[in-house]
């Protein structure tokens, strides 16, 4: 029988006590055996709305393909082309109606789901018996999973949230860079800024002291709409901005870091990308490190195993990441007291 995998990430913030839980009592899931799996040819749904759909097939030139996440599968012996057969649904396919996207995937009745981004759930509720693989901020708090250590059901992945104490974290590192700012600005997705990750930002920036000056961004939103949410928080009196977390916003993160360069405010990124590519600063976990964690989860998958049974992996490393030609242009000097693990010079 023809077999599908559909792969799913998702967002939202993760407790505290979830996490001390799986780190406590939790038994990690062994990475599967780099052996042949079966010669019958499997079928792989994407579920991506940040990236093109051409991106989500091996031989694209993109990052997720090559460094990481095909390239992992492929160790693991499931070859695009060969006993492998991607379908992909990007940015093209989800400009409209996501969830009406999820039901088409769902009823082409594929082997595993992968979700990127907040849509997870909305794969959850269509279906109980196709696995879903995502990464995504709190699947308990969404009711995707039952624990980390057990998720039961049918999904399973990785979290990215280290609990609410990231955004304090950030903050803390952002100010050491800009130790006169008075008003944090934020760029976040608007279908995000009602889940409980933007709620523990507002709660670190409160802690902190520092008013906000937020230009929320839809899906989508084009070159203009960027431009337009950066010059909104430059005259709200901004002087220092956070980028909260998002596929979109990775997908951007060289227009981000350009207008905000432009605008010359400072930002600190989720992602060490947006500072290659110009950005400031940024504390981040190791994408690449969650896709391969992913890829072995759907190889476990289709050699039987139940997404249930799986552990959910946890980041639980964050690295900081500065350009100081950045801070040169921006007229700031780097602290003693700030070391950062990557450098770009």
């Amino acid at each position: 029988m023809r077999q599908t995998i559909i792969f799913l990430f998702a967002g939202a913030a993760m407790r505290r006590r979830a996490f001390l839980s799986v780190m406590c009592g939790a038994v990690a899931w062994p990475l599967a055996a780099a052996t042949q799996p079966s010669t019958n040819s499997k079928r792989l749904a994407i579920f991506s709305p940040a990236h093109l759909s051409a991106h989500l097939h091996e031989h694209s030139d993109s990052r997720f393909s090559r460094g990481s996440f095909f390239a992992e599968l492929r160790r693991l012996g499931w070859i695009e082309g060969q006993n492998l057969k991607v379908e992909s649904y990007g940015r093209e396919q989800n400009t409209f109606d996501p969830e009406a996207m999820a039901t088409e995937i769902v009823r082409s009745n594929p082997d595993v789901i992968f979700v990127v981004a907040l849509y997870a759930v909305i794969f959850k509720k269509l279906t109980s018996r196709i696995p879903i693989v995502g990464i995504t901020g709190d699947p308990i708090m969404q009711g995707l999973a039952e624990s980390l250590a057990h998720p039961g059901g049918n999904f399973t992945g990785v979290t990215v949230d280290a609990g609410p104490s990231i955004y304090g974290k950030r903050i803390a590192l952002l100010r050491e860079m800009v130790p006169t700012m008075s008003k944090l600005g934020c760029l976040a997705l608007r279908s995000q800024w009602d889940q409980p990750n933007a709620g523990a930002f507002r709660t670190a920036a409160e802690t902190a002291g520092l008013p906000l000056s937020v230009s929320l961004l839809e899906i989508g939103t084009s070159e203009a709409g960027y431009r337009a949410a950066v010059e909104s928080i430059s005259r709200d009196g901004a002087d220092a901005v956070m980028v909260l977390e998002s596929p979109q916003v990775f997908q951007n993160g060289t227009l981000i870091a350009k207008l905000l360069g432009d605008a010359k405010l400072p930002a600190i990124f989720a992602f060490a990308e947006s500072v290659e590519a110009g950005g400031l600063m940024a504390y981040s976990f190791d994408l690449i490190e969650l896709f391969k964690r992913v890829a072995n989860n759907i190889d476990a998958i289709l050699r039987g195993a139940k997404p249930g049974d799986i552990p959910i992996y946890q980041v639980t490393k964050f690295e900081l990441s500065l350009n100081l030609k950045t801070a040169k242009r921006l007229g700031l000097s780097v602290p003693p007291t700030l070391v950062a693990d990557k450098v770009i010079e």
